[in-house]
């Protein structure tokens, strides 16, 4: 059968695969262990198909259907087989190398369904907060950051509040590679009409002062009665404490900010709806609540609707001294990864140009401690144990190093072509894919190059709130049902692990025999694809890669 030569996608096969089935459930099941995939690619399990067919037994003709599966974006199929398992398929593998490494095909896999806001507003009350940034502080802010990179790479416009203002955060944020505006203010009209609303809001009565000991604050204006407005508006999801809420010029100026932001990015895209995340830590949630139903109390505009929370869990630090500040945390682990550096790589690593190395090394180390648990859970930072971070194979330091081992290859080839030892990489179009029968490198475009793209936009999703406020941030498909902010960092660490796996035991620069030169080529294809896929993962971590290490 025919197959179009559009960049094949997971989705588009499995659904392939269903509709094959002539069912309206998924019943297939991608493999992703080296074990399976040496029998299989694709497995119906038997429990499923029991259900689904009569004895458990698939009609001839259903087999028939489903091995001559193809068609632009889909994997074609070698075979299908009935066994004790279920219904196994194996694809076309020569194929599918061809079409993912071959010349540019078509345009990838469609965005995934489901409404998604053409303009997102990102607001980490975090950076308002009095004193040096703490990591439980960071968390959040770490969070929107990463966030904002992945909703910029699906195309959507998206804007970070509050300006950060403060000299030794701006420098901390700096440090970590985090991109957020320093420099917003408020103009006079929006903050004056925020203040018009409030006088003429039915739940807000003025504060009063008196000459008792009971007078209020002198910075308090209002006195907003919130739990008046939510069981009026029968809004479900907030905290049932919430009560009246004193409304003091600074929180106007926060509400300001936040209203001026919204209003800038739908002008700049033409009065596209505006979704606003508050990415908050659950000791701020409270209050975030608080200021939620003020701005809709004062502004009852479309967007109050698509406002969600994106709550933190908390991050417990052990054998702390003091409380740690994100400075002094940096500051810890960037010692610990010079250290092991030395110990490692010798006095190599205390040349000075190994400073820049460090930097990103400890960057990456904190990012990747900060995004590999899901969102909803507590961080433990052990901060005298530094193992985890700095040296294990799920650290961000051990991405970097696979990362490097890339470009110390390409680099390597290179220098050997220049020198006359091997040819020049021929055009795509010209490579002999069949030469690709490695396991590992059957795993490394199966389970993340096909998939990478798709991993990306649901990494972008965000869903709306089931009930309540909170975005649950679950995927069904992706890196095993994990949370949206853990899907990169999973993604890269699991990737690090069998790329690294197969570079341990695949020599790739052979001797330089012509007879061996069509495998080298393929596999430089394959491997040139994966540290692309590198690159882009790392950049929505504003990670930029090693060129050694």
């Amino acid at each position: 059968m025919e197959t179009g030569e559009e960049r094949p996608g997971l989705a588009a096969t499995l659904r392939a695969l269903n509709v094959a089935l002539g069912r309206p459930a998924s019943l297939w099941v991608k493999e992703s262990s080296a074990r399976n995939l040496r029998h299989r690619d694709f497995l119906a399990p038997r429990a499923a198909l029991g259900a689904a067919f009569a004895g458990g037994r698939v009609p001839s003709d259903v087999v028939a259907a489903v091995t001559a599966l193809g068609g632009p974006g889909v994997l074609a199929v070698r075979g299908c087989r009935q066994t004790a398992a279920g219904l196994e398929v194996q694809l076309r593998r020569c194929e599918a190398f061809r079409r993912l490494l071959g010349p540019p095909p078509g345009p990838g896999p469609a965005p995934l369904p489901g409404p998604q806001a053409a303009v997102v507003l990102l607001h980490c009350p975090a950076l308002r907060c009095p004193g040096d940034l703490t990591p439980r502080r960071l968390r959040p802010v770490l969070l929107a950051d990463h966030l904002a990179q992945l909703l910029r790479a699906q195309g959507v416009s998206t804007f970070q509040v509050p300006a950060v203002t403060d000299k030794r955060s701006r420098e901390v944020l700096q440090q970590l590679r985090v991109e957020w505006p320093s420099g917003s203010t408020p103009s006079p009209e929006t903050l004056s009409a925020l203040k018009q609303s409030l006088s003429q809001c039915p739940y807000a009565t003025p504060c009063e002062r008196g000459s008792g000991v009971a007078s209020p604050p002198e910075d308090i204006i209002y006195n907003v009665h919130l739990r008046s407005f939510v069981e009026q508006q029968g809004l479900e999801g907030y905290d049932p404490n919430l009560g009246v809420l004193l409304v003091t010029e600074e929180k106007l100026q926060s509400l300001a900010e936040l209203q001026q932001a919204v209003l800038q990015g739908m002008a700049g895209c033409q009065g596209s709806c505006c979704s606003v995340v508050h990415v908050v830590s659950c000791e701020e949630e409270f209050q975030q609540q608080q200021m939620d139903l003020l701005w809709r109390i004062l502004d009852p505009g479309a967007c109050m609707d698509l406002q969600k929370h994106l709550v933190c869990g908390p991050v417990k630090v052990t054998n702390p001294l003091s409380p740690i500040s994100a400075d002094q945390y940096f500051q810890l682990r960037k010692r610990q990864m010079y250290e092991a550096s030395v110990m490692k790589y010798g006095e190599l690593a205390q040349d000075e140009a190994w400073t820049e190395v460090i930097d990103i090394l400890t960057v990456a180390a904190i990012r990747f401690e900060m995004l590999s648990t899901a969102h909803r859970s507590q961080i433990t930072l052990d901060l005298e144990n530094s193992s985890i971070s700095t040296k294990g194979t799920k650290s961000g330091a051990f991405v970097m190093y696979n990362c490097a081992r890339l470009a110390t290859l390409f680099d390597t080839y290179q220098r050997a072509v220049e020198r006359g030892t091997y040819p020049p990489l021929p055009p795509a179009s010209e490579l002999n894919f069949s030469c690709l029968r490695e396991e590992g490198e059957w795993l490394l475009l199966f389970s993340y190059l096909l998939p990478f793209p798709e991993v990306l936009q649901q990494a972008a999703q965000l869903p709306p709130p089931r009930k309540g406020l909170r975005i649950t941030a679950n995927t069904e498909a992706g890196a095993e049902g994990c949370s949206w902010e853990e899907m990169v960092c999973k993604f890269l660490i699991q990737l690090s692990m069998d790329f690294s796996s197969y570079y341990n035991r695949v020599h790739i620069l052979g001797e330089p025999f012509p007879h061996l030169f069509d495998q080298m080529f393929a596999r430089l294809q394959l491997l040139g694809a994966v540290r692309d896929m590198f690159h882009n993962a790392l950049a929505t971590l504003h990670l930029p890669p090693l060129s050694q290490i």
